[in-house]
């Protein structure tokens, strides 16, 4: 009881508190108790929505990621960082910076504090995605703010320390720990459903080249060699790379590419050209690009799914990394057709479909042979994903199209003779 937050919530990387509530009333605890009490309130602070007359739970929330992406999108798509609601937003994020060592402290053991967390508040779990994403934004942003520019270093400082002490001994970052790879801790009888255990992720690891490459660094420095040797070993044999994050391959392969440009990577070399093959291969009839949940266990389902703006957002990333060429242009203007004439007139887009993952449910955090013909049988599902679940990020509609369209306005596709795009763009 006495680790319950201000809230009335216990903290986690999900809602752990409700299984606390579970406990304490399995225990003869009743729900006017002054504690189970303030437990079940939370669901009415941060944890819950209301749509259509019902009132949905939220596994967690996710204000940092966001935030630290919706700033980079309002900077590449050229607004000032200092706008009002632009340095808000940035001291609002300076702010939660985890200062504090957490549970990643028992392997690092003299790595100083300097991470982002994913949720609201949760000091114990900062992660090396957002942490990444805070790098990246802050590294675009230092020169735009001049009286911010001392705490800027001093976070981007942390930031950059604590990240180094994070990579793993194959080159990649995993999101929340370090070389916590052994997969037979996920064959205890606890882990029927869920991820035990955190190896690194090419989508995690991309981040961090690109965050590092935003901040000066190159191939010369160590780090960034190793990182790079482990996003080449892990493509798939089409050119794709695996979204541990997001769904999936079209996720996997735009956070590589946008981060191979960055760190001055030659990006005609064959296998960055089989990726863009790839990808071109799996834009829609209607110019977007969209990937199906179910691709995490059937691999024909890879890049294949109606089209959404996030994903589109994507697959327009990817191609954006490249240089100009006829093929890649004229699939570049068709995805900025999809996403302007599929803007609403508030200049937001619906997304109807799961384009990110708590987890993919393999319960290893990794990709796995799908072609294995006792797949089904061992992991005890099909392309439901029983053992994982899929996120909605509502500000991923929102943000990575006009991140994406900003991108493609400085490649001049926008102002090209002959473009219609649409009545909303």
């Amino acid at each position: 009881m006495r680790r319950q937050d201000a809230d009335g919530a216990w903290g986690g990387i999900q809602p752990p508190w409700i299984y606390g509530l579970i406990a304490l009333v399995n225990e003869g605890y009743l729900l006017d108790h002054p504690v189970v009490s303030k437990g079940i309130s939370a669901l009415g602070a941060h944890w819950s929505y209301d749509r259509n007359g019902a009132r949905h739970i939220q596994a967690s929330e996710s204000p940092v990621w966001d935030t630290f992406l919706a700033i980079l999108a309002l900077h590449e798509a050229g607004v000032p960082s200092d706008r009002t609601d632009v340095r808000k937003a940035l001291e609002w994020v300076l702010n939660q910076q985890v200062l504090l060592p957490g549970d990643w402290a028992v392997k690092i053991k003299n790595a100083r504090p300097g991470g982002w967390a994913f949720e609201r508040a949760n000091n114990s779990y900062p992660d090396v995605d957002d942490t990444a994403i805070a790098l990246l934004v802050l590294g675009k942003l230092k020169s735009t703010i001049g009286d911010m520019r001392e705490r800027f270093e001093r976070a981007i400082e942390l930031g950059v320390d604590w990240t180094l002490a994070m990579q793993c001994r194959n080159g990649g970052w995993a999101a929340f720990d370090k070389d916590n790879d052994k997969e037979i801790i996920s064959k205890i009888p606890f882990c029927n459903f869920g991820e035990a255990i955190d190896p690194p992720s090419v989508d995690v690891t991309a981040h961090v080249v690109e965050a590092f490459a935003a901040l000066g660094y190159d191939f010369n420095h160590p780090a960034i060699r190793r990182a790079l040797d482990y996003i080449r070993s892990e493509q798939e044999e089409a050119g794709s790379w695996f979204g541990r994050w997001g769904v999936n391959h079209i996720y996997g392969t735009a956070a590589v590419l946008p981060a191979l440009k960055a760190i001055g990577e030659d990006m005609t070399q064959p296998y960055i050209r089989r990726a863009i093959d790839w990808i071109l291969s799996r834009q829609n009839d209607d110019g977007g690009w969209g990937e199906t949940c179910a691709s995490y266990m059937d691999p024909e389902l890879r890049g294949r799914g109606p089209s959404t703006p996030s994903q589109t957002a994507w697959g327009l990333m990817c191609l954006l990394s490249v240089d100009k060429g006829p093929e890649t242009d004229a699939a570049i203007r068709r995805g900025v057709e999809h996403l302007c004439t599929s803007q609403k007139s508030d200049g937001t887009w619906d997304e109807d479909y799961y384009t990110a993952t708590g987890f993919p449910g393999y319960g290893i955090g990794a990709r796995t042979n799908l072609t294995a013909a006792e797949l089904a049988k061992r992991l005890q599902q099909g392309t439901e994903l029983s053992r994982g679940f899929m996120l909605s990020f509502n500000m991923y509609r929102h943000y990575f199209p006009l991140l994406a369209l900003a991108r493609a306005a400085v490649r001049g596709v926008l102002n090209r003779p002959g473009f219609a795009g649409g009545s909303n763009s």
